[in-house]
């Protein structure tokens, strides 16, 4: 008898969010893909709830703020990730526009920063201060870069500020971006196994903090202002002379979503993630060569009940 009504329950639910849902679209929605592998598998989630809920789903490749201009206009629908770290500022302009809404947390909290091995501090022995960057530079360089220090920055299309950093607290580093997530992390692998000198980009959630023993260098504490004003921070004439803001990573949608896909709108507020799981996604795809598809498929089939939720409020 229990289960009986536990499942008339269920199935009154599941009548009730299709007749609320009647009015939604038929037409695909577009998720984003960019260039990571945790982006990558954020969004084919979030893609096969929405399948599982019966909507068509389409996926593009998109940059990372590059595509604020296909959310203002709806050609594009939904962006799975836009960071705290290096997105703010693009997402708070386009929300300002009226066509681009925040559909809040994703549950997963960012840091991306400069990062180097615990073998460098013994080089450095100021680290993880910023200001002991200026006295050991040297021990970062390259044969390219010497006598400056190089820092391995992410690719060019995800923002950060890095160059402008470098230059607002009189850093001699060089900075190099990758060209890929993929080939951030073959540079930290390949110096890490030689201990060569090596400072770059790293985020969480991520493995590579997992993976490898080292920190975070600890810059001046980021601000609204040190971004926008030049006087605040402790270089007078320039912006940018602190650490990137750290936070939640956010969902971002074109604001016809709501009116034209009401029951899907409604299950991207509910969706969320740890920062425990993606990490652990992540090492399977990235470390241990699982196909993202294959990834997403395994937290689809263990995750049943927690998406099923999400899909009948």
């Amino acid at each position: 008898m229990l289960n009986l009504k536990r499942l008339s329950a269920f199935a009154l639910a599941a009548v009730t969010a299709s007749a609320g849902w009647a009015a939604d679209s038929s037409d695909p929605i577009k998720l984003t893909l960019h260039d990571w592998s945790g982006q990558l598998i954020n969004t084919k989630i979030m893609g096969s709830i929405l399948e599982e809920a019966g909507y068509n789903v389409e996926y593009v490749q998109a940059d990372y703020i590059a595509q604020f201009a296909g959310l203002k206009t709806g050609d594009l629908h939904l962006a799975m990730e836009i960071w705290e770290t290096t997105g703010r500022e693009a997402l708070d302009e386009a929300t300002a526009t009226g066509k681009v809404v925040n559909v809040g947390e994703t549950g997963l909290m960012a840091i991306e920063e400069w990062w180097y091995p615990m073998y460098m501090k013994e080089r450095c022995p100021g680290l993880p201060n910023w200001e002991a960057l200026k006295d050991c530079a040297e021990e970062f360089s390259t044969a390219e870069t010497a006598p400056n220090g190089r820092y391995v920055g992410g690719p060019v299309t995800w923002g950060g500020f890095d160059d402008e950093r470098v230059e607002a607290l009189e850093l001699d580093f060089e900075v190099v971006h990758a060209g890929t997530d993929a080939a951030l992390f073959a540079e930290l692998e390949s110096a890490y196994q030689r201990q060569d000198p090596v400072i770059l980009w790293v985020y969480v959630p991520h493995w590579a903090p997992a993976k490898y023993d080292g920190e975070f260098v600890e810059f001046p504490p980021f601000s609204p202002e040190c971004y926008s004003d030049p006087s605040v921070g402790v270089n007078p004439d320039m912006a940018y002379d602190c650490g990137k803001p750290r936070g939640p990573i956010w969902k971002a949608a074109w604001s016809g979503l709501q009116e034209n896909w009401p029951g899907a709108y409604s299950i991207v507020e509910a969706y969320k993630l740890s920062n425990e799981e993606m990490s652990a996604m992540v090492g399977k795809a990235d470390l241990e060569g699982v196909d993202v598809d294959t990834v997403v498929a395994d937290w689809m089939t263990e995750n049943k009940d927690r998406w099923s939720g999400w899909i009948s409020k």
